[in-house]
């Protein structure tokens, strides 16, 4: 009988370290779960700022400020405009 309650105890204990070493591992597993979706969220926040960047840089008024003011350019005059057709491709409507 001694034998068969010292065989239980060491299942016990295995069981034991068993549940504490998977409850261990799932409180890691979670804290990291927790911090990659923090950072998930960070990074969605930033995207959402770059593409507002992105479409404030390309604005039509923008470009033609920088254009007229940095670059010097300017509008051609109409009288200077040629307006040039393409050629027919053959096989093409």
């Amino acid at each position: 009988m001694a034998k068969l309650n010292l065989l239980l105890l060491l299942v016990l204990l295995a069981c034991a370290l068993g549940l504490v070493s998977s409850q261990h591992k799932a409180r890691v597993l979670f804290t990291e779960l927790e911090r990659e979706q923090a950072r998930s969220r960070e990074l969605e926040i930033e995207y959402g700022q770059l593409q507002l960047e992105a479409s404030t840089w390309g604005l039509h008024a923008r470009v033609q400020k920088i254009a007229a003011g940095t670059l010097g350019m300017r509008a051609p005059d109409p009288a200077r405009v040629q307006v040039l057709e393409r050629p027919a491709i053959e096989g093409e409507q």
